[in-house]
């Protein structure tokens, strides 16, 4: 696939945005909230640069392998180096938070960047042994021939509703993390050490679970995967409902130890998700392309994953919950479940290729 922005700049782009924006956070006397907020939105506007640019390399790579116990192969692989680099950023991060202040923090992480940047400058991209296409085509040939390849890959009906359940998975959904995330800590108290600990768990548990799918369920149907993955996410919201009704605190499980196993849990079901479905696309994208639709598809997540937190932030207002009082969030609660149940009515939609189609190709 010919790139019109190649991969070595994607990840430039992405340590360049990212390091300015943290020096700027960890260097700016007294930072506004506005001002914070725009370095915000442009560090999450480079690492979202680099998860596509990501996606696209290990879609590329992975295809290269052809036989049909190596498929999807590269893709465990990388959740795995992912979720166990995850696992300890996440744990060391917490540590260090209890002896350094957020603004040096941000001045390590964004030194890390900077080295990350030269280092992907003295790197040449050759050594990624892509696939390589014809090299004297004008720009705008190149856009081109993307769009054609990448439409006629839509065009094919496994592959364009596919595409569709996995958006409205997420779509569909008001996603209310935010509002756990400030009803844990500022009505809970809870201490930033043990929301830390939460997020290592789910990569602990993202590591096991990418382990055992490349083991085991990898030549499963793809929608018995993202269905059983989809009706599992339900079960841990409707578990919420209980926990903020404080049963849980009646029979004995602290608050806490809740908060670090199934808050864990729920973030680590949903970066796992993707990669069942990832592997799936793998399969059904023609020669050539997988870049740009690895590209299209977190692209489309992504405004997704927007959109539900629109969702979740209208649910919440609309239903009453407010920093104040938070006895209509089992309601909430109740309404995102039924929503994620959702997408199970219609996962017909999950397009398996046909064993004729696998075998002429």
């Amino acid at each position: 696939m010919q790139s019109l922005l190649s991969t070595s700049n994607c990840l430039l782009a992405h340590a360049l945005l990212q390091a300015i924006s943290w020096l700027a956070i960890a260097l700016w006397p007294a930072i506004s909230l506005p001002v914070l907020t725009i370095f915000l939105l442009s560090s999450n506007f480079g690492a979202s640069i680099c998860e596509v640019a990501n996606d696209a390399i290990v879609a590329e790579a992975g295809k290269q392998v052809t036989s049909s116990s190596g498929s999807g192969q590269l893709q465990s692989f990388a959740w795995m180096f992912g979720s166990s680099a995850g696992a300890l950023g996440n744990l060391l991060g917490g540590v260090a938070l209890s002896y350094f202040s957020p603004k040096i923090m941000f001045l390590f992480f964004a030194i890390l960047l900077v080295i990350q940047f030269f280092t992907t400058v003295a790197i040449p991209e050759s050594s990624l042994r892509l696939p390589k296409a014809a090299t004297n085509l004008s720009a705008l040939t190149s856009i081109r021939k993307q769009v054609k390849e990448l439409s006629c890959a839509l065009c094919m009906p496994e592959m364009f509703w596919s595409i569709i359940w996995f958006t409205l998975s997420y779509t569909v959904i008001p996603f209310l993390l935010g509002t756990m995330f400030f009803y844990q800590t500022e009505m809970l108290r809870l201490d930033s050490s043990v929301i830390g600990l939460s997020k290592v768990f789910g990569q602990v548990a993202l590591l096991v679970w990418s382990m055992s799918y490349n083991k085991y369920f990898k030549t499963m149907s793809a929608r018995k995967v993202l269905s059983v993955l989809q009706f599992a996410i339900a079960l841990i919201m409707l578990s919420d409902v209980l926990f903020v009704q404080g049963i849980y605190r009646k029979i004995g499980i602290p608050d806490s130890i809740y908060t670090i196993v199934f808050s864990g849990l729920f973030e680590g079901l949903m970066f796992f998700k993707v990669l069942p479905f990832s592997v799936h696309i793998a399969k059904l994208c023609p020669a050539g392309c997988e870049g740009s639709v690895m590209a299209f598809v977190m692209s489309a997540l992504a405004l997704a994953t927007i959109v539900s937190g629109y969702l979740g932030v209208a649910l919440a207002a609309f239903v009453g919950v407010t920093g104040d009082d938070f006895s209509a969030l089992p309601a909430c609660l109740l309404i995102e479940a039924a929503c994620t149940m959702l997408p199970l009515c219609c996962s017909s939609l999950i397009k398996e290729r046909r064993e004729k189609e696998k075998k002429e190709e």
